[in-house]
């Protein structure tokens, strides 16, 4: 098996040629640091808004070495945090984020269409399945909670005889399904989209490291940058700056991904429709039919390292594998005989309220986003777009959204934080063991919620 190598992505298709780093001093019009899916939409959506714009991005490994080439591969459009900690705009103004989040499905898929990205975009459902009383339970809020805030109309249940005629999950009691979602092959999508906005005419360095970041210049270790306007792009690695260690921690999650298998094997599992599946664990997980007939998974294994530490390139402890195998073989267990083939490992940002947000300070004019909690494929365009619009000024409702300019408190030092996430984690995993005896929903994850402010 296969492990780190940043991740079995970009394994499939080969790591990029390396971009030459900064070559001295320069100057920019926008400079954007971070070459993952944040800062090359904003790139994009900037260069498309102005083509004469002079935007150079800046990235410490390369295009995509962070969770843009990591992740689970879902494009969901979906709304992950909780709509009433951004209620203080008005309802109207939460059911409008949950409208514009809905519609980056379709606009990634457009521009993907429209610069020839051919990234393994199969337009599909997500099932997030429950196989316990209590799942079921939480199953049934869920859709509720999301219909109340518009997403009614791509929301609905199903049994579980219907779950395991499209997937063959063990136990499966009933499902959420989601419509309008697509699967995604997560290194091609930005391996491509870096190509799209070089051709566009912005500059993109590798091997630079940001050192410092100040109002019209960013300090490198190739040198100095002069631009009127910054943009931080860096979400899970945020807490590598001075002065914003405590912002967004980085929650480490982890995947595997088994050999291509076998058409008996298929047979057996079903997944036709190759959709997107979860489940409704406390400790939940995330898979996906990839274009060659593997089964990816994904979960959060060792979520947090002490003081926001970051893993070395994608690998994973061995520990985080042994739970992902298991959670493969509980919920596919024709594959108990598969070979495992790569497993690895990336951080995201989460923000201590757990809610995402785009900032723009029109007085030193550095500009931020990230926060994502795990959904930053779909996120990430939508939040590239309003970072473009709010360096440009432009008044659109994409600015107007109530996740622009929000400013959730600083995580403790450590180690509290390290104590409260893996706290969280460790009474996720009782409560799970508690439910899987066929009980309510443990009161162990409504602590652990608790104490993470999520």
């Amino acid at each position: 098996m296969r492990q780190g190598e940043v991740s079995f992505w970009w394994r499939d298709i080969g790591l990029p040629a390396p971009r030459a780093p900064l070559a001295g001093d320069t100057q920019a019009d926008v400079c954007i640091i971070g070459a993952g899916y944040t800062g090359l939409w904003a790139a994009y959506y900037l260069k498309k808004a102005q083509p004469d714009l002079d935007v150079l991005v800046v990235e410490k490994s390369f295009a995509g070495f962070g969770a843009s080439g990591r992740n689970g591969g879902w494009l969901t459009g979906g709304f992950a945090w909780a709509h009433e900690r951004y209620a203080g705009a008005g309802q109207a103004g939460v059911r409008d984020l949950v409208t514009a989040m809905s519609g980056t499905v379709d606009e990634v898929i457009r521009v993907a269409r429209a610069e020839g990205i051919e990234a393994d975009i199969h337009p599909t459902d997500e099932i997030m399945v429950a196989t316990r009383p209590a799942q079921v339970q939480r199953m049934m809020a869920e859709a509720v909670h999301r219909s109340q805030w518009g997403e009614d109309d791509r929301i609905h249940l199903i049994g579980g005889d219907e779950v395991r005629a499209r997937v063959a999950i063990p136990g499966a009691l009933g499902a959420m399904v989601v419509t309008g979602v697509a699967r995604v092959q997560p290194a091609k999508l930005v391996a491509g989209l870096a190509q799209a906005v070089e051709r566009l005419g912005v500059r993109i360095v590798e091997g630079t490291t940001v050192q410092t970041i100040a109002p019209g210049t960013v300090q490198t270790d190739h040198g100095a940058i002069r631009a009127p306007t910054i943009l931080r792009c860096t979400e899970g690695f945020t807490a590598s700056f001075a002065g914003h260690r405590r912002d967004w921690l980085p929650l480490n999650s982890a995947q595997i991904v088994t050999e291509p298998l076998a058409p008996e094997i298929w047979a057996k599992i079903g997944w036709q429709g190759h959709e997107i599946v979860g489940d409704f664990a406390n400790a939940y997980c995330y898979c996906q039919r990839t274009r060659e007939g593997r089964i990816a998974v994904g979960a959060r294994g060792v979520p947090y390292r002490f003081g926001s530490a970051l893993d070395e390139a994608g690998r994973p402890d061995p520990e985080t594998i042994r739970r992902l195998i298991a959670i493969l073989h509980r919920h596919f267990p024709a594959t108990r005989d598969a070979v495992i083939d790569h497993a690895w490992c990336g951080v995201l940002g989460v923000p201590r309220d757990w809610c995402a947000t785009v900032g723009f300070d029109p007085g030193t004019r550095i500009g931020y986003a990230g926060g994502y909690v795990g959904v930053g494929v779909s996120t990430s365009n939508l939040a590239g777009r309003s970072l473009a619009d709010l360096a440009l000024g432009r008044q659109t409702d994409l600015v107007r959204l109530p996740w622009i300019n929000r400013r959730p408190r600083k995580w403790e030092p450590e180690p509290l934080r390290w104590l409260g996430v893996r706290g969280m984690y460790g009474l996720y995993a009782m409560a799970d063991a508690q439910e899987a005896r066929g009980g309510p929903p443990s009161r162990l994850a409504a602590l652990a919620n608790w104490i993470t402010g999520r």
